[in-house]
């Protein structure tokens, strides 16, 4: 599914003031594409303001060396961002849920909006939609963008998109990846990204309470139908008790498929002011954007999310039940 990038090109000769927002609880491929994007636009001449429904997760803040991304309602209010921005740009989701609290401002605005997404699942924001459903990450649409654009790739650009393609392929490891995956990560790492210091900064600068909390998630691992499934959880007090923070649950969830045997694996980690937010991986026929969707979320096929708002013994048993007739759907077909 390709863009047809002269949209933008169009959008950005016209315009000046760019408003760049990505979803609540952050990830490098909503960071790093949004961080990215507005170099590219800089290097245009256009101003570019990046604002965010939640902060930046403390493990993902070196992606973001000068604090570019400010958090609404903390840094700027609503009321001070209306009128200051031509166009709105939505990176990495189509979904009014998960822009949370920018969901008003952007509803009600006058600007241009853009969603610039890879997402299967999503809401009509009104928007002049920028997608592809086949890209593994956004960043690599943003890396498109630039070249689309005219706009060489720098350093500055490089290492937050090659954080953003890594990352959501699990470290060029899940079925999404492709050549052109690995071509555009080339491009990036000529362009001066690390992939040593980016590694390093994502997988090994762990502190103690995340050390201490994923042992707590392993150690909850069980499995069923005859391992093809493995599931875990977070409760709210585990964060306190291992001195973690609620981002420091964010990719423990892949471990659940380092089981032997396992094909599928949820987690679901209770938030700190209530509900849970469950995620789904897959590498076999159990379709996770398909199953979040019953719960009012979304994702990809092979990795979706969702939040249910519910006790945890009944959430745990509704979404297991869903998961479990899926993987049973699949097998007696």
């Amino acid at each position: 599914m390709s863009i047809d990038w002269s949209k933008l090109a169009e959008i950005v000769e016209n315009h000046e003031r760019f408003l760049l927002v990505a979803h609540i609880r952050p990830d490098c491929d909503a960071l790093g594409s949004q961080l990215a994007m507005a170099q590219i636009l800089e290097a245009r001449g256009k101003q570019a303001r990046l604002v965010n429904g939640h902060p930046t997760p403390p493990n993902l803040a070196f992606i973001d060396p000068d604090r570019r991304i400010e958090v609404i309602d903390r840094d700027v209010t609503a009321e001070q961002l209306e009128g200051n921005f031509d166009v709105v740009m939505v990176l990495d989701t189509s979904a009014w849920a998960q822009i949370g609290a920018l969901s008003d401002l952007i509803r009600n605005t006058t600007a241009t909006k853009v969603v610039l997404d890879h997402h299967v699942a999503g809401d009509e924001l009104g928007a002049i939609e920028l997608k592809d459903t086949d890209a593994e990450a956004t960043g690599r649409l943003v890396a498109e963008a630039a070249e689309q654009l005219g706009v060489p790739l720098t350093p500055q650009m490089a290492m937050p998109l090659f954080a953003a393609i890594a990352t959501d392929t699990g470290w060029f490891r899940f079925g999404s990846v492709s050549s052109t995956t690995l071509t555009t990560a080339a491009r990036l790492i000529d362009a001066g990204a690390r992939p040593d210091a980016v590694y390093a900064d994502l997988y090994e600068r762990d502190t103690l309470g995340r050390v201490r909390l994923r042992g707590m998630i392993l150690s909850r691992f069980t499995t069923e139908l005859d391992g093809r499934l493995a599931h875990t959880y977070v409760r709210r007090d585990d964060f306190e008790a291992a001195g973690a923070l609620p981002s420091d649950t964010e990719d423990v969830i892949n471990m659940g498929l380092a089981i032997a045997g396992a094909e599928a694996a949820v987690i679901f980690v209770e938030q700190l002011d209530g509900g849970f937010k469950i995620s789904f991986r897959s590498r076999c026929e159990l379709n996770c954007a398909e199953l979040a969707q019953q719960f009012g979320g979304g994702g990809h096929r092979a990795a979706a999310g969702a939040f249910v708002q519910q006790p945890f013994d009944q959430t745990q048993q509704v979404v297991l039940d869903a998961v479990r007739a899926a993987m049973q759907s699949g097998v007696d077909s």
